[in-house]
């Protein structure tokens, strides 16, 4: 199991991105670690770590987040992003992770590596935490204009994604909408309602944005505006209340007594609801495995989505989209 990482992507970059590295080859002895990055700076901070299970990639160019995507992927061969991608493509790693820029990655996985056979568009996929585990959201921004087929194949790839890697049986899809009725929203909601619910996934019809937090699908199907409104709105959302209720729980000596009493309980909660636990967001649609981590992903966000990729290699995903798709197009 060779997983390779970005180790000059995202705000952290490198220290917590080759720490996240080490510390998830002691969660997993099977693994191996491509870093792909500047070598000196990397060596630096390995130092006394001796281990033969991690292969440094020496990058020297750097690819972030105001660099024009498609441009930085073609000027830009020698940097970490292009040269990970590539390991990929070369089969020399079995999965990719960066956080850094989003559009780039996405862009480089599409010209480095290309698409599975079938599949229109690639869509952005990050698993959002609810009262009842993980749903994934997708589209997330990857495609802010599509059309009925895109969202059909953004179920039939969630879905493939949630059994393999979140060990669901059946994952319960549904379709991002103004209202639960059969008939509601624009054009493109409805063809695709009519597309879903003939498939052969396990489609349960619409879903308004305020149930998503309650679990009650695995699968938000939507196109990439609307996922990337949601996405942005949790991310915002909880944000504010973590520092509301900070604020509330230290503006006095009695609410202070009542936050150490509550901590234990806090802590779960804050836990349940940190994109940490998921570790990144998988590119789906891409004809290899492709994760893209937060941004401000530290040592323990690394750690995770390497976990993650580990997962989707051994199920074995992008196989499993490869079949769904034939399945689908074998039942039309």
């Amino acid at each position: 199991m060779r997983i390779a990482v970005d180790a000059m992507g995202g705000d952290n970059a490198p220290l917590e991105i080759v720490k996240g590295c080490m510390n998830a080859l002691e969660r997993e002895e099977r693994l191996r670690i491509v870093i792909v990055g500047k070598q000196e700076s990397i060596k630096n901070i390995i130092k006394g770590y001796h281990t033969q299970r991690i292969t440094i990639i020496n990058a020297e160019e750097v690819i972030d987040n105001h660099d024009s995507p498609v441009e930085a992927i073609r000027k830009k061969k020698d940097s970490s992003m292009v040269v990970g991608l590539e390991a990929v493509k070369g089969n020399q790693a079995d999965a990719f992770i960066s956080a850094g820029n989003t559009g780039a990655l996405l862009a480089g996985a599409l010209l480095r590596i290309g698409r599975i056979k079938g599949i229109d568009r690639p869509a952005l996929a990050p698993v959002l935490p609810t009262v009842n585990g993980g749903a994934m959201l997708i589209d997330a921004g990857a495609n802010a204009d599509c059309k009925p087929l895109n969202l059909l194949q953004f179920g039939m790839m969630g879905s493939a994604y949630m059994n393999g890697v979140m060990g669901i049986e059946h994952p319960r899809v549904a379709l991002v909408n103004i209202g639960t009725e059969e008939g509601k929203g624009n054009m493109l909601a409805k063809e695709a309602y009519t597309l879903l619910k003939e498939s052969r996934l396990n489609f349960i019809g619409n879903i308004e944005a305020r149930s998503i937090p309650e679990g009650e699908a695995d699968v938000l199907v939507c196109d990439g505006f609307v996922g990337n409104v949601i996405l942005k709105l949790t991310e915002g959302l909880a944000m504010s209340l973590f520092s509301q209720l900070k604020k509330e729980l230290t503006s006095g000596t009695a609410a202070k007594i009542a936050a150490a009493i509550l901590k234990p309980g806090l802590k779960r909660f804050k836990d349940r609801m940190d994109y940490k636990q998921y570790g990144g967001a998988p590119f789906l649609g891409i004809a290899g495995g492709c994760i893209k981590a937060h941004g401000s992903s530290d040592a323990l966000a690394i750690e995770n989505a390497i976990m993650q990729a580990v997962r989707f290699a051994d199920n074995q995903v992008t196989a499993k989209i490869t079949e769904n798709i034939q399945l689908e197009e074998n039942h039309e």
